[in-house]
């Protein structure tokens, strides 16, 4: 339980990192707020299994690894509003390349909470100046979904070199 309340505080204390959706029950794998009858096990495509802070397996069914003590927090993803853009005739280019969004890690460090620390990862969607306020009010209405722009521009001002932008650290 210690882990899964230092987690729950971390996301509480970085919102715009980690936009906490649920949390489950010890022990359910359900989360009957968001996605009733759903099941944390085997409901994903695909799971990464880490053991002693290490990648160790991606898996289909993580049901042997669930224990009775385990908590499902759900997050969420500025996937959700992919689509508003699209809609609105602002699509972003990693949707018209049919790629991942490219995530970056900045220089802002997250709030720690217990063994839970870090520096923030952001996703650049590249718009044109023109753009940008349009955007932000889509992306704005979307708490659930990291919310509005972290920054505009200028991503040496988190820390992110200009230079590495066509080489994301993700995505």
């Amino acid at each position: 339980k210690e882990p899964a309340f230092e987690f729950l505080m971390f996301c509480l204390r970085n919102p715009r990192a980690c936009p906490l959706l649920a949390v489950t029950d010890p022990g359910s794998p359900e989360p009957t707020q968001v996605a009733p009858s759903a099941d944390l096990r085997t409901d994903i495509p695909r799971y990464r299994v880490y053991e002693g802070g290490q990648l160790t397996r991606e898996v289909d069914d993580i049901t042997s690894f669930w224990k009775e003590d385990m908590v499902g927090f759900l997050l969420g993803c500025s996937f959700s509003w992919d689509d508003e853009l699209v809609a609105a005739g602002l699509c972003p280019r990693h949707v018209e390349e049919k790629k991942n969004v490219p995530m970056f890690k900045t220089n802002v460090r997250n709030v720690k909470s217990g063994r839970f620390a870090g520096f923030l990862v952001v996703s650049m969607r590249p718009f044109l100046p023109a753009d940008v306020d349009r955007v932000t009010s889509i992306t704005s209405r979307y708490a659930g979904a990291h919310g509005g722009p972290i920054h505009v521009g200028e991503p040496d001002k988190l820390g992110i070199d200009p230079s590495r932008l066509a080489s994301p650290d993700f995505g």
